[in-house]
């Protein structure tokens, strides 16, 4: 337990590793690096609450008095230039080592940013960090015209808070539904028709050429030789995992760090978690960009640290995203379906989507049901359940889970 541990990345994932070493009763060095200032905070807040309020103070996942009374070595803004293996040392970009015995990488994922002529503009934004947020906020405050570039999470919610604040807001998405990585065509059609109702243009099928403008943004040039005119550009095409660090120390990167059921890399002191992991979930390699990932990979890395026994992670992915006054949460994984089942409100608005593969189901999507989807996380995680069973409960996830 002397063993001295470095964690580069201190979002959700690498300050929970940090902690849960602490919990599981690791006394030896543990020390944080992230490259951001400040305190450790939250991320899905950016693109929603903090949109809104602009309030910071919220965010922060633990008090500065936290690392020394937990006795972590927590440094802020620091840059982590590479990995030196052979010497177990982490290189700083100001040529400062850190010695380690353990090495967790937390190194998350960055915006994707696809080869469009314009991108550099001002007026054209990420949203990625606090840092983005702010800069986003503050420019959204005197705008009228919003264009966004990405049809997914991030994008989305966004646009429900630009559009609620009276800006006009296209959004544009190259697929031909919304969230089409992460939702059944059935959730994707409930959230344009949202979309839509709320004044937002949403464009599908429809490919960016680049930024209009020549000394700031002025829209974006479309494929098909048409112009979405804006004063802000929000980039939201999805993310790329920080690989880099761990390519260049020669351990396995396909589609994030490559590691084993135990979170452990290629070399075996070395563990990866959160957005940048490709770890196995039931054999298939899977890379979830999600804050539940991270939390259960960094508390199953510090057991594995710890000695304890336990079985490879196979914790049930969930997910969720707010979109004006609709909650969209997720248990499960719906890729690869092959049948869906239908759940309606009162209006006929779908507000439960079941996703089911070789008629076992393997996903459920709710809008505004947190009971229904709390039940569906229980139930996902037990035995399979099967299409027929359900369907003589009446599609009942709570009379489900009680027999």
């Amino acid at each position: 337990m002397s063993d001295r541990v470095v964690i580069v990345g201190a979002g959700q994932g690498g300050l929970q590793a940090a902690a849960s070493l602490r919990q599981e009763g690791f006394a030896g060095p543990i020390t944080l690096v992230g490259d951001e200032p400040g305190l450790p905070y939250q991320r899905p807040p950016l693109s929603k609450a903090y949109m809104k309020d602009g309030d910071e103070s919220r965010l922060a996942l633990k008090p500065a008095s936290f690392f020394e009374t937990a006795g972590i070595d927590y440094r802020p803004g620091i840059i982590v230039a590479a990995i030196d293996r052979p010497a177990g040392e982490v290189v700083l970009e100001d040529g400062g080592r850190i010695p380690f015995d353990r090495l967790v990488l937390a190194t998350g994922a960055r915006n994707l940013r696809p080869p469009l002529p314009g991108l550099d503009l001002p007026g054209v934004h990420e949203l990625r960090g606090l840092a983005d947020a702010a800069r986003l906020r503050a420019m959204a405050e005197g705008v009228s015209r919003a264009a966004v570039i990405g049809g997914g999470f991030i994008g989305l919610e966004f646009a429900a808070v630009a559009a609620a604040r009276g800006i006009e807001v296209t959004v544009i998405e190259a697929a031909d539904r919304l969230m089409s990585r992460a939702v059944t065509p059935p959730m994707s059609q409930r959230f344009l028709d949202f979309h839509r109702e709320s004044g937002v243009d949403v464009r599908l099928s429809s490919l960016g050429a680049g930024i209009a403008g020549t000394s700031a943004a002025e829209g974006v040039a479309l494929a098909d030789g048409r112009t979405v005119p804006a004063d802000l550009v929000l980039l939201a095409a999805g993310v790329r995992p920080n690989v880099e660090l761990a390519a260049e120390a020669g351990l396995a990167v396909a589609n994030g760090i490559v590691v084993d059921g135990h979170l452990r890399t290629s070399d075996p002191r070395v563990f990866a978690i959160g957005d940048c992991a490709n770890f196995p979930l039931h054999g298939i390699a899977t890379r979830l960009e999600s804050v539940q990932a991270a939390v259960d990979h960094a508390r199953h890395v510090a057991r594995t640290i710890t000695g304890a026994e336990q079985p490879p992670y196979d914790a049930l992915p969930w997910f969720w995203s707010d979109q004006g006054p609709l909650k969209l949460q997720i248990a499960g994984l719906s890729t690869g379906w092959d049948d869906t089942h239908v759940l309606t409100d009162a209006s006929g608005a779908v507000d439960t989507v079941l996703a089911f593969r070789d008629g076992r189901l393997i996903a459920v999507e709710t809008v505004n049901q947190a009971g229904r989807h709390m039940a569906a996380r229980k139930l996902l995680a037990g035995a399979p359940v099967t299409r027929d069973r359900l369907q003589g409960l009446d599609w009942d996830l709570r009379a489900a889970l009680a027999a």
